[in-house]
Formats: structure tokens, C-alpha cells, sequence
């Protein structure tokens, strides 16, 4: 009876050596351990309520491994066995949402006009290495589309980061750690950059790439043109047209706008503008009466959105 207790116990010792010395795979604890999700990051209240624009969040699942304990070096035999409260597609979004909304976000205000933030999750998990103790790493592919679904905020990675000391079988830090990290992931998100595609500026040349739509999206389509043409003698029709040297505006046909002495405020709705590639584009104004001969000048938009202004006189000469 000895004897055969003794064979197994020897056979039984064998097999776990061989299991360590072949890096086989470890046995699953059967006593589950529980990672509790929180949102520790603290939101700067109420920076951003004055924006123009609402948004749109849309959280996206990447991960290539979506364990999260990944790695795990106490235990040359056991692993344990982990389960997130709650679950992590659960948790995020709405955490990234409570977030964003103490920022002062606005989230689905206007399906028409809202921006969509997309964050793609690439990694969410925590791991025990002895000598180290716990790390935790948290990352997203996040970018962000306008309401036409035009990228203006490129595919950007932010990640996160926390270590911890601590015992093996403290998974209450475990979770601190992930925790941390988590938070240290939505601080490295450039809030303020996003914010900035979510309000107008007040002056064109601090958005100089942004083009004009048509939607009055745009510090271009808020900007104030005063309109004064006058001629001698007076009655003569004021056209104008876009006189374009670049591919984004197109050139237009001659648009009837009225009489001298004409005056006006308008504001712009080219559409292709940019405070860039104003400098290739020029407003020709066309002056046409009746028995005179008819004249034209040219403005360089670039100027125009400077001064806020064209003003001009014709002295009209009569056809001989």
C-alpha cells in the first residue's frame, strides 16, 4: 500500500516538473479573484460648456487579447481566475461619457450637426511580475470626424500607464492599478484639441485650414464683409464673380447683386475657402451701364478678410 502512494506521489511530482520545465500551460485557480472597475481620474468641471458644437462618442473593441490579466509570475503552477465588475465594454463607455459630460461636453445634442469621437480600445489589462509587482496598461486609437464624416482629428494612439508594489494575491490592488492606469489613458487624450473642432474661432486665421461648407461652420462664413460700390454716373449694375487660382474654390459666373451706389454686409459662402488658400482667390466686381463702357476690378480675398471690406468707385466712361 506504501509502496503504490509512494509511485504516485513520485509520478505526480514528475508531471508537475516536467509541466514547469516545458513552460506548459498553468492550471486556473478554481477560486475566482474580482477586479472591481472604477473611474479615479478627476475631469476639469466645466472647461469646455461654450462650445458651438455637440459630439458624438462611439467606443470600439481592438483588442488582439482581450484577457485582462495577461501575465502572471507568482505562481509557476496556478493562474488565476479573473473576472471584471463590470465588464469592460460596459465600463468604458459610459465612464469615458461621465467624463466628457463634467468637462462640459455636449453629447448628442443634434444628430445634423453633432462630431463623432471614436475611440478604439487596443489594450486593458494588468499583470503580476515578481520584483516589479503590479503594471497595468490602458490604450486608444482615438480620432475625430465632423458632421459630414470628414476626419479632422487624425487617428491618434494615447496610452496609460501605473505600477504598483504589493503582494501576489492583492487583487484590491490589482484593481487600483488598472484603475490608475485607465485614468492616466483619458488624461493623455488632447481634450482641448478636440474641443477646438467643436467651437468656432473668433478669427479666421486661427482655423487656416478650415474650409468653408456652407453649413456656417466656420470663423470664414461669421466673418462680416462690408459691401460699398458706388459710380459716377449712378444706376450702374454691380456683378461679381470668384476668380479662383486654386483647385479647392472653383470659379463661378458673373452674379447680379445689385445698383449704385450699393451697399451691403454679407458674409462669406465660397464654398472651398480656407484662410489658407484665400491669397489664390479674388472677388471681380462688375460695373455695366447702359451707353457706358463697362469696367471691372479685382480683390484679393485675403485682404478682403482682413480689412472686412470692399469698397470701390467707377467713373464710368461713355462708348464713343
Amino acid at each position: 500500500m506504501k509502496r503504490s502512494f509512494c509511485i504516485k506521489y513520485v509520478t505526480m511530482c514528475c508531471v508537475v516538473l516536467a509541466l514547469m520545465a516545458c513552460g506548459a500551460s498553468k492550471i486556473v485557480s478554481p477560486t475566482p479573484k474580482v477586479i472591481n472597475l472604477a473611474l479615479v481620474a478627476d475631469a476639469d468641471a466645466n472647461k469646455y460648456v461654450d462650445l458651438d458644437y455637440g459630439v458624438r462618442l462611439y467606443v470600439k473593441d481592438g483588442r488582439s487579447n482581450t484577457k485582462v490579466l495577461q501575465k502572471y509570475d507568482a505562481s509557476a503552477i496556478y493562474l488565476p481566475q479573473v473576472t471584471v465588475n463590470p465588464e469592460v465594454m460596459s465600463f468604458i463607455p459610459e465612464s469615458v461619457r461621465r467624463y466628457m459630460r463634467t468637462m462640459g461636453f455636449n453629447l448628442d445634442a443634434d444628430v445634423s450637426t453633432d462630431y463623432m469621437l471614436t475611440m478604439l480600445l487596443k489594450e486593458f489589462n494588468v499583470s503580476y511580475l515578481s520584483g516589479i509587482g503590479w503594471s497595468a496598461t490602458v490604450q486608444f486609437n482615438v480620432e475625430v470626424q465632423d458632421h459630414n464624416r470628414t476626419l479632422v482629428y487624425p487617428n491618434v494612439l494615447v496610452a496609460g500607464r501605473a505600477n504598483r508594489n504589493g503582494s501576489a494575491s492583492d487583487f484590491t490592488l490589482a484593481a487600483q492599478t488598472l484603475n490608475a492606469a485607465y485614468a492616466n489613458a483619458l488624461r493623455d487624450v488632447d481634450w482641448d484639441r478636440i474641443a477646438f473642432f467643436l467651437k468656432k474661432a473668433s478669427s479666421p486665421k486661427l482655423e487656416k485650414n478650415k474650409q468653408v461648407t456652407g453649413e456656417g461652420n466656420t470663423a470664414l462664413e461669421s466673418t462680416v464683409i462690408r459691401w460699398f460700390v458706388e459710380s459716377t454716373p449712378r444706376g450702374a449694375d454691380v456683378y461679381t464673380r470668384v476668380v479662383s487660382s486654386t483647385p479647392e474654390v472653383k470659379n463661378t459666373n458673373q452674379n447680379f447683386i445689385g445698383s449704385t451706389p450699393y451697399e451691403s454686409t454679407e458674409t462669406f459662402d465660397i464654398k472651398g475657402l480656407t484662410f489658407n488658400n484665400s491669397g489664390n482667390v479674388q472677388i471681380e466686381v462688375i460695373c455695366e451701364k447702359a451707353g457706358y463702357v463697362t469696367q471691372r476690378r479685382r480683390f484679393n480675398l485675403r485682404q478682403v478678410i482682413e480689412q472686412k471690406e470692399i469698397s470701390t468707385k467707377f467713373n464710368l466712361i461713355k462708348e464713343e
